[in-house]
């Protein structure tokens, strides 16, 4: 009984600052995320990665996600720096920088859950495995993801990750997903 008595005050601030943005990062997720995720560029760069990673196996995913990972660091990262240094990376670095300390990282998956941009590095390149992408991609046109608030160890920040399935405006096939790191401090 003593064990139960002293864990249920610590589960009480926690759930109750998780409630206190959900409502802020909903209207966050309906309306800048998914304007994120019409974007243009982001739906034709989507659109070129799955053409190219179409015939790609869990074994070539698993093998690309290593060499992500192990490059992570490094001064030499091919694989790496091919993402970020793309046109559409360059512009959501931009769209993170303006946000004035709410956005914390942007990046676009496509049909297996591969990275196609992004506005900084992430730690792996595979997020299939992963709710942000199974809980937009797999669910369908307009679903939307928010992860559980955070902190991060690096920037001493409480975070959320918003995701939202992107669609094709022409066919409404669900062909990606994008993720952005909100810092619900400056939300």
């Amino acid at each position: 009984m003593k064990m139960l008595y002293l864990t249920i005050p610590l589960l009480f601030p926690l759930v109750s600052f998780a409630n206190e943005f959900d409502a802020a990062l909903k209207e966050f997720a309906m309306k800048d995320v998914k304007v994120m995720a019409a974007d243009a560029d982001v739906i034709s760069q989507i659109q070129a990665q799955n053409l190219k990673s179409s015939q790609l196996d869990q074994t070539q995913i698993t093998a690309l996600d290593n060499d992500w990972r192990s490059q992570v660091g490094q001064e030499n990262a091919p694989l790496i720096s091919s993402i970020l240094n793309s046109d559409l990376s360059k512009k959501l670095s931009a769209m993170q920088k303006d946000s004035q300390g709410v956005i914390t990282e942007i990046f676009v998956m496509d049909n297996k859950g591969l990275n196609v941009a992004q506005s900084a590095v992430t730690s792996d390149y595979w997020q299939g495995d992963e709710d942000k992408w199974q809980q937009t991609y797999l669910v369908g046109p307009n679903a939307y993801h928010i992860s559980e608030i955070e902190e991060d160890e690096s920037t001493q920040k409480f975070q959320s990750q918003v995701s939202y399935a992107i669609s094709d405006p022409i066919s409404g096939k669900v062909i990606g997903a994008i993720t952005v790191g909100v810092n619900v401090e400056e939300l």
